[in-house]
């Protein structure tokens, strides 16, 4: 007869490969750091693990590339930086581990897309009936409901299905979006030590798959801006890199315009990431630049233009990398003319953000 409990060691369970998802999710961070550049991340990776022992006799970092290969993260290019090229699987894993980071996990939900309050021929079934009008769809009409129907109007014996006996079931409208990611890339998001294009390619990333995942059906197009503005693709985003630029606001909205004016969407929208202050417009072919605070010339066309697109009704969501309280005050100055929205985050991280809609008239922080 057992008088008690014997307590031992707990040996947690071991799987065939320890370490890899850790090991993944740190390597994850240091690519998008080195802006894709991997032997720079395995290098980083390899001087953390010297640091704070990550691995162990068992499995070690050359296990961790091995199935880094082996998992289809990694393609072997001797001519790449590294010896190695980032595969579209790892590209897609920096792109959810950057919208797990900062908006949490997401559910996939229904067919992604947004909800509004009318109804009629729409996409997704409600739970509302009504009776039959012509033009309804085939698939419309609920069969069960119809042939009860008609039960109780004609009787069991003699049954006829008429038009007045068809029930309908009522399905809600849902739109779609087209928006324009807009990256600032221009020499400030360094500026004075301070890394601020990290923090833009994580929120970048993240909403890009937060519309890839939740909305599906919406158009989504990427520019970058620093003394021009051009377009790139979902994929290059983490090897995104600041250049020797000014910051011309003016070329990255005017380029936003052209790609939404494209869009035969109705409802249309621009994210802007950036660190708040325009630097620099292009007229003709010389450029106008003035780096020293505000320059009012810049800063007014910039705001002629968040006014038009507000005429337009294009809100602009602006997502401010930068915790200095006069670029602060711009990006205020800016969301109020355009009525739209702005994320203030500071570069210690960004589970916190400070969310202001001016639509209506709301601060929120999370």
């Amino acid at each position: 007869m057992a008088l008690g409990y014997r307590f031992t060691d707990y040996v947690p369970p071991q799987d065939d490969k320890p370490g890899f998802e850790s090991l993944l999710k740190i390597f994850l961070q240091l690519v998008t750091i080195s802006s894709g550049d991997v032997g720079e991340a395995l290098n980083w990776l390899s001087s953390l693990d010297k640091q704070y022992n990550l691995t162990g006799d068992e499995y070690g970092i050359g296990d961790f590339i091995e199935d880094l290969k082996k998992k289809g993260y990694l393609d072997e290019k001797p001519q790449e930086r590294g010896g190695f090229q980032l595969t579209a699987k790892s590209e897609q894993s920096i792109r959810k581990s950057a919208l797990e980071e900062i908006f949490g996990k997401l559910k996939k939900g229904g067919k992604g897309s947004h909800a509004t309050p009318h109804t009629g021929t729409g996409d997704e079934a409600s739970t509302d009936r009504r009776e039959y009008r012509f033009g309804d769809a085939l698939e419309q009409i609920s069969m069960t409901d119809s042939i009860r129907n008609a039960q109780i109007n004609h009787g069991i014996g003699d049954l006829w299905l008429t038009e007045q006996d068809l029930e309908v079931t009522e399905t809600e409208h849902k739109t779609q979006a087209s928006t324009v990611l807009m990256i600032d890339i221009s020499h400030s998001m360094i500026l004075y030590g301070e890394d601020r294009i990290t923090p833009a390619k994580k929120v970048a990333m993240a909403l890009a798959e937060l519309i890839k995942q939740k909305y599906p059906k919406d158009t989504l197009d990427i520019l970058v801006f620093g003394n021009d503005a051009w377009q790139i693709e979902v994929k290059d985003l983490p090897y995104l890199e600041v250049g020797p630029y000014h910051t011309n606001t003016v070329a990255g909205l005017e380029l936003a315009m052209d790609l939404l004016r494209k869009r035969k969407t109705p409802n249309k929208q621009i994210f802007m990431i950036t660190d708040g202050k325009p630097t620099c417009l292009k007229e003709g072919l010389r450029y106008y630049k003035n780096s020293f605070g505000l320059d009012r010339k810049v800063v007014n066309k910039t705001l002629n233009l968040a006014a038009q697109c507000r005429r337009l009704k294009i809100p602009i969501t602006t997502f401010m990398i930068a915790s200095d309280p006069y670029l602060q005050q711009f990006v205020d100055e800016f969301t109020k003319v355009n009525n739209g929205q702005a994320y203030y985050s500071s570069l210690k991280g960004l589970g916190h953000l400070v969310f202001k809609d001016y639509g209506r008239n709301r601060r929120k922080s999370f």
